[in-house]
Formats: structure tokens, C-alpha cells, sequence
């Protein structure tokens, strides 16, 4: 089975971080890196951060290993966080917790999830999921905003598109599936996250932004 794991090595300096991954990737190192790390470690560099994903704990065990033994060759100070990623829960966790074994546990966990969905998009005050619907033409997308609103749901209509925030995940994946046997002919119906980095570096973006929450 393949599982996510995060190795996360913290360094000093963004210089040192750099000297780092280029030694990782070193002809002369190439040996070491073969069966333990260059082919199944993927590594993004942060600033003075690496992030190290692998598949399995003994991948990132192994890569720890080599980052270490790198960092004393040369005197570098490193500070290492192993983490795995649940995927009930959506983000990465102590790698000692145990994943949910029944359904039971898994259902808990979802429903734990979304709570937390729904907490954060309230303090933020957009929504974490959207519903995006691109009609065939302006005027079903206009009939589909308005019948929306209608409802009381507050939707974003942009020519032949039309958004609509949902809280979490499920409200979205219930509400997309509910349009696809509603919407006019021709038209495409997705449930998709919405991106905090983009509606915080581009507020203005109309295919980021919605007007208010589904209701």
C-alpha cells in the first residue's frame, strides 16, 4: 500500500538549505541515493525549509538518515519532523497515529473533518468548496443564478459561468450532483476546492471570490 509521509528538515540559513538539496542530487552521491531516496523521494526546497514527500515511513526514514549524515559532514545544523498524512482528516498528523481501521472510525473521523471545514470557513468568511457550472450560453447561465437566488443560495454569475460556495466538502459534492440533473443541456458541473492563496493574493478574481455562502 502506498501512504504519504512528510519529512520536513528545517535549516538556518536559505543558503545552507540550498547547499543541501544540491548535494542530494550530487553525481558523487548518486550511489547512496539510488535504492534509498533519488527515486522515490520527491524534494521541494522553501527558503531555508526542505519538504521531502516518500511513500512509505522506512523511504523517509532512510532520507532522514541521509540528510543527517549530509548535515554533519558539513556541520550543518538540521532540525527533522516526520509526519503522515490522513486522509480522513486532511492533513498531516503524529506518524505513530494510528489510521481508522473500521468504518466506524473513519466515519468519525469525516465527520470531524468537516467540522473543521466548516469552523474555518466561518472565521475566514469564504468557503472552503465551490460548485462551479459552466452553461452553454450567457442566458442559461443568468435563468440558473436567478432560480439560485431564488432559493436563497448567493451565487456568482460571470457570463456563462455561475459559482456557488459550499462549507465543506459533502455540502458540495451534494449540491454538484443535485445541478447535474437540473442544469440546461450542454452545461458541466464540478465540486473543487477553492485556493486560499489565490483569494488572498487576487481578491478580485471573479472565479475566486463569492459573494456569500450557500444557503
Amino acid at each position: 500500500m502506498n501512504d504519504d509521509w512528510r519529512l520536513r528538515v528545517a535549516l538556518r540559513e536559505e543558503g545552507v538549505a540550498r547547499r543541501l538539496s544540491e548535494s542530494l542530487e550530487a553525481q558523487d552521491l548518486e550511489h547512496e541515493l539510488e535504492n534509498a531516496f533519488h527515486e522515490r523521494v520527491v524534494v521541494s526546497r522553501e527558503a531555508a525549509e526542505l519538504l521531502c514527500y516518500a511513500g512509505s515511513r522506512e523511504q523517509a526514514e532512510k532520507a532522514e538518515r541521509l540528510i543527517r549524515s549530509l548535515a554533519e559532514r558539513h556541520g550543518w545544523h538540521v532540525e527533522c519532523e516526520l509526519r503522515r498524512w490522513h486522509p480522513a482528516e486532511e492533513q498531516w498528523e503524529d506518524p505513530d497515529k494510528p489510521l481508522p481501521a473500521s468504518d466506524g472510525e473513519r466515519a468519525a473521523e469525516h465527520e470531524e473533518l468537516i467540522k473543521r471545514e466548516e469552523d474555518e470557513a466561518r472565521e475566514r468568511g469564504w468557503p472552503e468548496f465551490e460548485v462551479r457550472v459552466e452553461c452553454a450560453s450567457h442566458r442559461d447561465a443568468v435563468e440558473l443564478a436567478n432560480r439560485l437566488r431564488a432559493e436563497g443560495m448567493a451565487p456568482v454569475h460571470r457570463f456563462r459561468y455561475v459559482l456557488v460556495g459550499a462549507l465543506d466538502e459533502d455540502m458540495a459534492t451534494e449540491l454538484a450532483e443535485r445541478l447535474r440533473g437540473e442544469v440546461p443541456a450542454g452545461s458541466t458541473v464540478s465540486a473543487e476546492g477553492t485556493w486560499k492563496a489565490m483569494l488572498a493574493e487576487r481578491p478580485r478574481n471573479p472565479f475566486a471570490v463569492l459573494g456569500g455562502l450557500g444557503g
